[in-house]
């Protein structure tokens, strides 16, 4: 099953996709935002020609694992994504994965802060655990 991470954000979304058998986690792009209409009709398309049967989107609850308000906005994004794609989403938490994404991108001193590189390594971290956990 190929599955499609999201990691959503509200001026770019970090993205990641599976291998075809659901096993590992490969960065796709990190998509600019530039209206909800059009990033939905972005992911769908890209959802279509990958052959995706799931999104996986990160939700960025509070370290005391209540909701925040990025994580009710993420989640409704979803389900706007969803409705339009027919292909179903889970929520899955996303904590600390864009400072873990941050610290590996340095290690290989890139400098993710200016191409949008932690957007998209966040995704593909959500994604390695979302895979893990299965």
């Amino acid at each position: 099953m190929r599955i499609l991470a999201i990691d959503y954000g509200r001026k770019r979304i970090g993205l990641a996709i599976s291998d075809p058998l659901g096993m590992m986690a490969h960065g796709v792009e990190t998509l600019i935002r530039k209206s909800p209409r059009k990033d939905i009709a972005h992911l769908r398309g890209l959802a279509r020609t990958n052959h995706v049967e799931l999104f996986v989107v990160g939700n960025p609850l509070l370290l005391s694992g209540e909701p925040s308000e990025m994580s009710l906005e993420a989640e409704e994004f979803a389900r706007r994504l969803s409705e339009n794609s027919g292909i179903p989403y889970r929520m899955w938490d996303e904590r600390m994965t864009s400072l873990e994404a941050g610290h590996m991108l340095r290690e290989t001193g890139r400098r993710p802060e200016r191409d949008g590189g932690v957007d998209q390594m966040a995704a593909r971290i959500l994604l390695d655990n979302f895979l893990a956990a299965q």
